[in-house]
């Protein structure tokens, strides 16, 4: 006789039930993350075990009518990986992803989460995941702020008004319990100041659209950049003052005289070492053009950096084997590229949450395997 299998299913509203907007609690998750990442408790794909995932991508024309044809962001995309410690789970996250999905009643990306047992690779739970990404997305910032940001930061800019930026700034202000100002900036100023007005609304705080980018970036302590990559972020030297610290949930380039006196840290310098020989496989032509440290990895290309398994991440910084700030005119870079693992920790919260509340529906997948 055979092992019975059971998993749980979670919908969007039990992932709500379960706590999933907890910013504060996912915040404090996250942060044992990076902990485990800087002892290398943990597993993604790939030959050096860090690859981000591997997406199907379509063709800009195709003879065959029903292929889906290439668009901004058309994709679907596996995330697999193995997440240690107190977790011990391994998991994927599977999502499909379109830009033109909110025209019919639907998020850009639509995402799912599947969670295994590391050993047996039994399913142990299948959940909405849009959420857990939304939200992990932003915390991975949030504990950013919570070791990198200096004490006492007033005003916060972000560059970006949609989902993502907002979410980031949900967590940063988990943090930033001293903040008074926001200021916003996208391409499209009717986002902006929709996104100023929702934060004057939950939090009580002043917050404007700003005019331009030097507008929003010069009195900033904290700058949060999660725009999409419709239109290039580029930010000036002389913009970022003394003791700002700068993070990247999106894209962003700024003036090489930067990264003279400004620190680097990472989320995890080996998955972006992974990024780094990828593009190296392109035509020098196509290197280091799509992506969040792409200008980085073209500096440490031109030798103008250390290589990047010689840089820091900040699991590094929390457990104390590496400096974060040590002054508060330092002026702190910190870089955010994603992955499945912030996933994997943050559902797994969710599913023992769940199991404890009673929420979900158990699946059966077999009383005893056929081919058992």
């Amino acid at each position: 006789m055979g092992k019975r299998t059971d998993f749980l299913y979670l919908n969007e509203q039990d992932m709500i039930k379960a706590g999933v907007l907890d910013y504060a609690r996912c915040i404090d998750v996250e942060e044992e993350i990076f902990g485990l990442l800087s002892k290398s408790d943990y597993r993604m794909g790939g030959a050096k075990y860090n690859s981000h995932g591997i997406a199907v991508t379509f063709p800009d024309e195709s003879d065959i009518p029903d292929m889906p044809r290439n668009a901004p962001d058309r994709r679907f995309l596996a995330m697999p990986g193995y997440l240690g410690g107190r977790f011990h789970i391994a998991g994927m996250k599977w999502y499909g992803s379109n830009i033109t999905n909110p025209q019919i009643g639907l998020p850009r990306s639509v995402l799912m989460i599947m969670l295994n047992n590391a050993e047996t690779g039994e399913p142990v739970a299948l959940m909405s995941g849009n959420l857990v990404s939304s939200v992990r997305t932003g915390c991975v910032p949030g504990v950013g702020t919570r070791h990198l940001a200096r004490k006492g930061a007033e005003v916060c800019a972000c560059i970006g008004a949609g989902p993502v930026s907002r979410a980031c700034f949900d967590a940063i202000r988990v943090e930033a319990k001293d903040l008074k100002e926001v200021l916003i900036y996208d391409i499209i100023e009717e986002k902006a100041w929709d996104f100023a007005k929702s934060v004057t609304e939950k939090y009580g705080l002043k917050a404007r659209a700003a005019s331009s980018l030097e507008d929003a970036v010069r009195p900033a302590d904290i700058i949060s950049v999660a725009a999409s990559s419709v239109k290039p972020v580029n930010l000036k030297d002389e913009w970022l003052k003394a003791g700002s610290l700068l993070m990247f949930t999106g894209r962003c380039n700024v003036e090489e005289s930067y990264y003279s006196s400004a620190k680097i840290i990472w989320d995890n310098p080996k998955m972006h070492d992974v990024y780094y020989d990828e593009h190296l496989l392109l035509p020098e032509d196509k290197r280091f053009i799509n992506g969040i440290g792409v200008q980085i990895y073209r500096m440490v290309y031109e030798n103008k950096l250390p290589a990047l398994l010689d840089q820091t991440g900040l699991g590094d910084v929390i457990l104390g084997t590496r400096p974060g700030r040590v002054s508060d005119d330092e002026r702190i870079l910190f870089i955010a590229g994603g992955m499945v693992i912030w996933d994997l920790g943050w559902s797994y919260e969710m599913y023992q949450n769940a199991l404890k509340m009673g929420l979900g529906q158990s699946l059966n997948l077999w009383d005893s395997p056929y081919l058992g």
